[in-house]
C-alpha cells in the first residue's frame, strides 16, 4: 500500500484494488500536485464540510462514480446533489470492500459555502481511522488538541498519523507534538500548514521535535510504502 501527501490535508491511499482520496482540496490549492480533472479514485473520504477539505469532491466523484464517505449531514447534502454517498457519524465504524472507516471526534467547525455564499451546515467534524490490509492510518482532521487522542492511540496500532500543525484554525506545532505523543503512531506527518499566510509553519522543524515514533515532513507528492 502506498500513502502519498498532496498539500494542505490531501492524502491518497493506493492499494492493490482501490484508490482512496481524503479531503481532496485540489483546485485553489497551490501546493497540490494532482490534476483535479484527471485524478482517478474509487472512494473519497471527508473529515468535514469546510471548502478547503470538500474541495473538488463534486467533480471527482461524478467523473469517477466514486463513493463519498462523510459525516451524516454533509453526506446527505452531497447525496442531494447526485453523489453516491455513505453517511457516518462520530464513534461509528463501517467495513467497506476497500477497508474499515471509523470516525473520531474533532474539535472544529463544519459548514460548506456554496458559490452564492449560502452556508450549508455540515454536521460534526471528525477524524478518520482508516484500516486497510490490516494497517491503520489516522487522518486527525482539523482539530484542537484534546485528551481523547491518547485513548485513540491506546486503542489502535496506528502506522501513520496525519496531524494538523498550522495553528489559528487548528492546533499549532506545540500542541501537535503532544498529539503525536498521545497518538503513538509509527510515523507522524504534519498537514494543514502553509496553504494560507495565517497558517505558515516549518514542517521539518516540527518533525524533528516528534519524540514518539518518527516525525516525517513529507514533500508534495511523496509516498510512503507501508
Amino acid at each position: 500500500m502506498k500513502i502519498s501527501y498532496h498539500g494542505h490535508s490531501v492524502v491518497k491511499v493506493v492499494t492493490d484494488s482501490h484508490t482512496i482520496l481524503i479531503d481532496p482540496f485540489i483546485s485553489g490549492n497551490k501546493a497540490c500536485d494532482i490534476d483535479a480533472a484527471s485524478v482517478e479514485t474509487d472512494v473519497i473520504l471527508l473529515t468535514h464540510a469546510h471548502n478547503d477539505h470538500v474541495g473538488d469532491t463534486f467533480d471527482i466523484a461524478k467523473r469517477n462514480n466514486a463513493l463519498v464517505v462523510a459525516p451524516n449531514e454533509l453526506a446527505n447534502y452531497l447525496g442531494s446533489k447526485g453523489l453516491q454517498v455513505h453517511p457516518m457519524h462520530i464513534g461509528g465504524a463501517h467495513e467497506f470492500d476497500f477497508g474499515t472507516v471509523k470516525y473520531t471526534q474533532a474539535f472544529h467547525g463544519s459548514s460548506y459555502t456554496e458559490e452564492d455564499g449560502t452556508m450549508i451546515y455540515g454536521g460534526m467534524p471528525g477524524g478518520i481511522l482508516l484500516t486497510v490490509e490490516g494497517k491503520t492510518i489516522y487522518h486527525v482532521g482539523d482539530t484542537a488538541l484534546f485528551t481523547d487522542l491518547k485513548m485513540y492511540g491506546e486503542m489502535h496500532d496506528i502506522e501513520v498519523a496525519f496531524i494538523p500543525i498550522g495553528d489559528n484554525f487548528t492546533m499549532g506545532p506545540k500542541d501537535a507534538i503532544t498529539a503525536a505523543d498521545w497518538i503513538n503512531a509509527k510515523i507522524s506527518v504534519p498537514v494543514h500548514y502553509n496553504t494560507f499566510p495565517v497558517i505558515e509553519q516549518d514542517p521539518k522543524a516540527w518533525a524533528e521535535k516528534v519524540k514518539t515514533g518518527e516525525g516525517r515532513a513529507m514533500e508534495i507528492g511523496e509516498a510512503l510504502d507501508i
